[in-house]
Order: structure tokens, then sequence, then C-alpha cells
């Protein structure tokens, strides 16, 4: 009886133990993965780059089957950044790039399918059976 509580004691403590490590590799994750971001923007890097290089980082340290989003990761970033705000006081003008008119884009997507669309249709008129005829020499 006495081994048995002290195995649970045990597994009880591993599993603590565990878990406060985990949280605290996310927290760390989450904090450099924003500084990243925040630092290069700063330093004059376009969005995408910075982007990209913080978005790479927050992927790499979770592990794992599953991997962030780029939702998830932005949300990170700005929970980091207003959790933090004395420390990235410069970096709240940049968050607002991280959410783009999602909106804006669909509408900018269907105008370019759209044109797409119009420039197959003027091609496949262009050619008909009748300016097409293989058996005319």
């Amino acid at each position: 009886m006495k081994k048995l509580k002290q195995k649970k004691l045990i597994l009880l403590t591993l599993g603590l133990f565990t878990s406060i490590t985990i949280t605290t590799l996310k927290v760390s994750a989450n904090t450099f993965g924003a500084e990243i971001f925040c630092t290069m923007r700063e330093g004059g890097n376009d969005l995408n780059s910075s982007w990209e290089a913080a978005y790479t980082y927050i992927k790499q340290q979770k592990g794992g089957i599953f991997k962030v989003s780029p939702k998830r990761a932005a949300s990170q970033i700005t929970e980091t950044v207003i959790r933090e705000s004395e420390k990235f006081s410069y970096c709240v003008e940049f968050l607002d790039n991280l959410y783009p008119n999602r909106k804006l884009e669909r509408e900018l997507q269907k105008e370019e399918e759209r044109m797409e669309k119009e420039a197959n249709q003027e091609f496949t008129e262009e050619f008909t059976e009748e300016t097409i005829d293989r058996y005319s020499y």
C-alpha cells in the first residue's frame, strides 16, 4: 500500500513538472516569436519577411503532429505584445499588418478570377470551327 502511494506521488510530481516545463517552453516560444517579428519590423524589414521568420520559429517550437496555423501564430504574437506592453511598446503599430482585410482579399481574388475567365472566353471565341478548317489547303 505504501509503495502504491509512493508511485502515485512520483507520477503526480512528474506530471506537474512536465506540464509546467511545457507551458514555460510555449510561453517563451511565443515571446521569442513576437521578439523576432517586432525587431525585424522595427529594423525596417517588410511584413512578409518578418512574418515568415516569426511564423517559422513558432511552428518549429510547437512540435508534435499538428502545426500552428497562421491565424493562431498571429494571435500568439498579438497576445504577447499586449501582455508585455512595456517591452514591446514599439511594436503595437505593426500588429494591424498581421490581420489583413479578408473581405478585401476575397473581392480582389474574385475580380482576378473574373478577369481570367473573360480572357479565356475571348481566347476560345477567336478559334472556332469556322476559323480553323483542317481540310482547307
